[in-house]
């Protein structure tokens, strides 16, 4: 049996342990978090995020800090696993890798450099598989942070940029190697790295050190093909310049707008307009509050050679076009609606839930009975809840009309799940059939 450090006996590192290979002298200095009994077993069952108050002690001089690794056990200092650290955030942990894990991948115990090939590499394959990049797609999501066993860590793919969005400590200390790893990917030859600020402040994060860093030969916008779409983005745009989570959603949309008439509310650069196009739609409008998202729409029309006459773009709030468009006595065959996330904690989920009520309502009176309405919520709180089905029925009570469901979805294939932290679920969309 072998000892954490000099003079502490300790159960953790058996001989099936994930530090068996390694040395009393390598061992020395990294710290032993054990848990609180009968705490653990959300742990064991693959949730990565150890929170605070799971926590019974630390074990280890000097204390650990942010960044660094550290060994999880159970209350009896059973071994769970390893991972990062974090002095100050709720998640005092971020396991990153499993006893028995571990047993399988030695190489990757206790080191961080080659978790993040070994699992960057899972990553590209899994893409691979799934089709992407492709001939007709070359925009998609790489990491989808827990989903990819990488908890914090997103990273977008672009053509030839990869744009990097971090939201936990670890990531911004290890910047380095991840960019190493990135830029060893084929055809990768730009990084944009996107810090979520706010977040990363939770973590500790000194906030003058969250700079977005860019390439010197980075562009600011792109070109990307999405189901053989062309859009140009801004890589300075919100989130990651790009939404890749709703490629599938958008698809579905080309397949059913044939001689329709549709409306996207809270366009942003159009894809879901271009799409309806694309499939066949007559007429087509999208509006938008954000003067640039609109030029990047209006400028992708031009990218696909597409009528002017049948898609036009207006700047204005989604609830003031409605309620205009009420009084007008007009509607649509398809309306999608997508508003940006309304309930970013579940403290606001209440408010947030009648904002939803009231926006749905009016998209559904403005859909001709028998149409079809796609709306979505990108709000985590949300689609967590499970109410959006009853938000809904709520909207169709108070505009005075009946739906039905016909389509339930969430993000496209690149940006999976892990069940076992089901938080990473944030996008809902559900098509319904408006009487």
């Amino acid at each position: 049996m072998l000892s954490l450090l000099p003079g502490e006996e300790s159960t953790y590192l058996s001989s099936d342990s994930i530090c068996n290979q390694e040395s009393n002298s390598e061992l020395a200095g990294i710290a032993k978090v054990v848990l609180k009994k009968g705490k653990s077993q959300l742990f064991k069952d693959g949730n990565p995020m150890v929170y605070s108050g799971a926590v019974d002690r630390i074990i280890g001089r000097p204390p650990p800090k942010t960044g660094d690794i550290v060994l999880v056990a159970d209350g009896t200092e059973k071994p769970i696993g390893w991972g990062l650290y974090n002095s100050v955030s709720m998640f005092c942990v971020r396991l990153m890798q499993f006893e028995d894990e571990a047993a399988r991948d030695s190489l990757s115990a206790l080191n961080i450099e080659k978790l993040l090939e070994t699992r960057i590499g899972a990553a590209v394959e899994l893409r691979r598989r799934l089709g992407l990049p492709s001939a007709h797609t070359n925009a998609y999501r790489l990491i989808n942070s827990e989903g990819d066993r990488l908890s914090g860590l997103i990273v977008d793919i672009f053509g030839d940029v990869a744009v990097i969005a971090s939201s936990a400590a670890w990531v911004e200390k290890y910047k380095a190697q991840i960019e190493a790893c990135i830029s060893r990917i084929n055809d990768i030859n730009h990084i944009n790295w996107r810090p979520s600020v706010d977040i990363l402040k939770e973590e500790g994060v000194d906030a003058s050190d969250l700079k977005e860093i860019h390439s010197s030969t980075c562009p600011e916008r792109s070109k990307i093909m999405e189901n053989g779409i062309l859009y140009a983005i801004s890589l300075k745009g919100q989130k990651t310049g790009f939404y890749a989570d709703q490629r599938e959603n958008r698809h579905f949309i080309s397949r059913i707008s044939d001689g329709q008439k549709v409306l996207d509310l809270c366009c942003y650069s159009g894809g879901f307009a271009l799409n309806a196009v694309r499939g066949g739609a007559v007429n087509v409008t999208g509006v938008d509050t954000s003067l640039p998202a609109l030029e990047l729409a209006k400028e992708n029309v031009a990218l696909n050679n597409m009528d002017p006459e049948r898609i036009s773009f207006l700047r204005e709030d989604a609830t003031v076009f409605m309620k205009s468009a009420l009084s007008r006595n007009e509607s649509w065959d398809i309306v999608i609606i997508d508003p940006p996330k309304l309930a970013p904690t579940k403290k606001v989920l209440h408010s947030a839930s009648g904002m939803y009520r009231n926006l749905n309502s009016l998209a559904i009176q403005l859909t001709k009975r028998g149409g079809l309405l796609m709306t979505c919520s990108c709000s985590g709180a949300v689609t967590q809840s499970g109410i959006l089905l009853r938000i809904l029925q709520g909207a169709a009570s108070m505009a005075g009309r009946k739906i039905t469901v016909l389509r339930q979805a969430g993000a496209a294939c690149d940006h999976p799940i892990d069940p076992s932290y089901p938080e990473g679920a944030y996008l809902s969309n559900i098509l319904l059939r408006v009487l």
